[in-house]
């Protein structure tokens, strides 16, 4: 048996915890492979899952996790709520199929670029709920109604160079949340562009090891490029 979004079906484990890593546009879940690495080696006890978005790029290669062509500021909105149920169907059913339902403060929500938008809309509405959520290089619409949980820690992360989605974003949804009590870490890395960088990668580790309370690995660096 497999599962609709294209990733083979594996006996359900133990693990203390479960990280969900939502990548962005025209791309698969094999392209956070290094961001996987650097969490499965720091958080040892976390289970690391990085599916693949529900909707085809068309024309292209890679997924998304709602359509981009034609899109703009006016009907982005539109476009993320139209896709919430396909969308909730992928991370519901991953947190359900891996033993993780009912117990959210042992699920870590991490969205790259594209991914950090639905990850965003997807707590925010107060549809998936989580024990720490890492935003890095999103773009964000905040929705209605706005209903985050308070208790869960939001750890957002630009690169300054950022040329694909402007480092602002992160202003927004950081005064969004904080307004709505919920606690939220921000950086903003110099000289970085639109990438999931070494120091990003960093941060989310010891940022998901402090919320979740994994347990560290002896190990120190990380393998991760750009």
């Amino acid at each position: 048996m497999r599962p609709w979004h294209g990733y083979p079906l594996r006996m359900a484990s133990y693990s203390d915890h479960l990280v969900l890593l939502l990548h962005g546009v025209a791309a698969f879940g094999r392209d956070l492979d290094p961001l996987a690495r650097v969490l499965r080696r720091e958080l040892p006890g976390a289970k690391v899952i990085a599916p693949d978005a529900p909707l085809a790029c068309i024309p292209g290669p890679g997924r998304q996790w709602y359509d981009l062509d034609a899109v703009t500021p006016e009907n982005r909105s539109g476009r993320i709520e139209a896709a919430r149920d396909v969308c909730d169907r992928v991370v519901e059913g991953l947190i359900a199929y891996h033993g993780f339902a009912g117990r959210p403060e042992r699920v870590a929500l991490v969205g790259f670029s594209q991914g950090a938008t639905i990850a965003f809309d997807g707590f925010a509405s107060g549809r998936w709920q989580a024990g720490a959520v890492v935003l890095l290089s999103g773009r964000f619409v905040k929705p209605e109604p706005f209903a985050p949980a308070r208790q869960t820690p939001v750890l957002l992360v630009h690169g300054a160079e950022d040329g694909a989605v402007p480092p602002q974003e992160d202003g927004k949804a950081e005064s969004w949340l904080v307004e709505a009590g919920v606690r939220v870490e921000r950086h903003l890395l110099p000289g970085v562009g639109h990438v999931i960088s070494p120091r990003a990668a960093r941060l989310a580790s010891r940022f998901l090891k402090e919320a979740l309370g994994a347990q560290p690995s002896t190990s120190v660096g990380d393998s991760l490029t750009g």
